[in-house]
């Protein structure tokens, strides 16, 4: 709903300049020929599709995709009992854990929720 709700409003502009081109402008007598309106919409049209990936991926809110920070929010596997602390995998990476809501076994499914120097903080799914 809320990537909907950021396509809306990219589209914003072109309704308001097709509006502009056709409406307001031919209200004080300007006549604008029909293929310089379809011009101007593609024009800003295309704007919007290079753009749009950048916008409803978070822009520049989007997480980090390098460095630890990245982490945060990935499933991991259990390797190694977290009473509390153990070991994970992550993408094929082992990493020390710490299980900040009691205990894990081997096997299951964790969620990273922070790190803490070169270990993993993470919380049992509910």
């Amino acid at each position: 709903m809320r990537n909907l709700l950021k396509f809306l409003a990219l589209m914003a502009d072109e309704v308001i300049v097709g509006l502009f081109l056709i409406w307001v402008l031919s209200g004080f007598g300007v006549e604008v020929p029909l293929w310089a309106v379809v011009a101007v919409i593609a024009v800003l049209l295309a704007k919007d599709f290079l753009i749009a990936p950048f916008i409803l991926r978070g822009g520049l809110n989007a997480r980090p995709q390098t460095g630890s920070e990245s982490l945060i929010g990935r499933t991991a596997v259990v390797v190694e009992d977290l009473t509390p602390e153990g070991l994970v995998r992550i993408e094929n990476e082992l990493w020390s854990a710490e299980c900040v809501n009691g205990t894990a076994k081997r096997g299951e499914d964790v969620v990273v929720i922070g790190v803490s120097g070169a270990k993993v903080l993470v919380e049992r799914r509910a």
